[in-house]
């Protein structure tokens, strides 16, 4: 944690240049236009779990990286809450890094938290940008949206799924995580959630049934085949870039391409992403 500290003025002082550089949110706006931060592209997945059943299907939604700031057009947040509802999943799971700069970007996302709701709650974690930039501010718009707040800690859903947990651990690297809290009580059946892939890092030996994580953004620039130019720092984050890894004594792990951009507002062959994640 010292160590995230004593970057922090330097991290702050390249961020107000970079917001200059970016016109407060004026070239994300052209790239939008343009096709520049991609098209929200729905991708599905099935897992089945065992050896305990589900009464019957449970689909998942899962969206992470929203990066609410002058990297990502507040557009694209409406193409995404558009295809949530018509994508209707019964449980919504969101992974994190919710602003860029400033925890006050977080405002961009209060229609979104707002009008996200599914039928079996909403749930979310918390990044490394959200604790960089004040993450008790970004905390207290989540939960005024509605959306249920996991630090280290499971929560389990309704009827007819009361053996299913949602277990979501602070993030990994910048947050004080803890498995042990994080799975305290959880039901036979366990979706982890983490911010990063390195959340498997922090298991300490706890068992889940699938994992969603963010935090990659696919590399944000690819090639066309998908492989990313650029990989996140972090020993699960660099190999687990995107996609679905299967693990040994679990479940697998998901990783998303998330929806905003970092750094600078482009995304190319790493289309923003809403996951749907159907448990059998």
């Amino acid at each position: 944690m010292s160590s995230h500290k004593h970057q922090q003025p330097l991290r702050n002082a390249f961020e107000r240049v970079l917001n200059a550089f970016l016109m407060k949110g004026l070239l994300a706006g052209i790239s939008y236009r343009l096709g520049g931060l991609g098209r929200v592209r729905v991708t599905r997945r099935d897992v089945e779990v065992g050896p305990a059943r589900l009464a019957q299907p449970l689909r998942i939604g899962f969206a992470s990286d929203f990066h609410a700031g002058p990297t990502t057009h507040p557009a694209l947040f409406d193409d995404l809450l558009a295809a949530i509802r018509a994508e209707a999943p019964d449980v919504l799971l969101l992974g994190g890094d919710y602003v860029c700069f400033d925890a006050e970007n977080v405002a961009a996302l209060a229609d979104f938290f707002a009008g996200a709701r599914a039928p079996l709650g909403t749930y979310a974690v918390i990044g490394n940008h959200d604790t960089w930039n004040g993450r008790g501010v970004i905390e207290d718009a989540l939960r005024a949206g509605g959306v249920e707040v996991l630090v280290n800690r499971s929560v389990a859903l309704p009827a007819p799924y009361a053996d299913v947990s949602v277990c979501g651990i602070d993030d990994p690297w910048t947050g004080a995580p803890s498995a042990g809290a994080t799975f305290a009580g959880a039901g036979a059946i366990r979706i982890y959630l983490t911010h990063s892939p390195d959340g498997l890092y922090r298991l300490e030996g706890q068992r889940f049934d699938v994992a969603f994580a963010g935090h990659t953004h696919g590399g944000q620039i690819a090639l066309p085949d998908g492989a990313p130019l650029f990989r996140p720092s972090g020993p699960y984050s660099r190999d687990f870039c995107y996609g679905r890894y299967d693990q040994t004594g679990n479940g697998p792990l998901i990783v998303s391409r998330g929806v905003g951009c970092s750094g600078i507002p482009v995304r190319l062959n790493a289309d923003p992403e809403l996951l749907i994640c159907t448990l059998r």
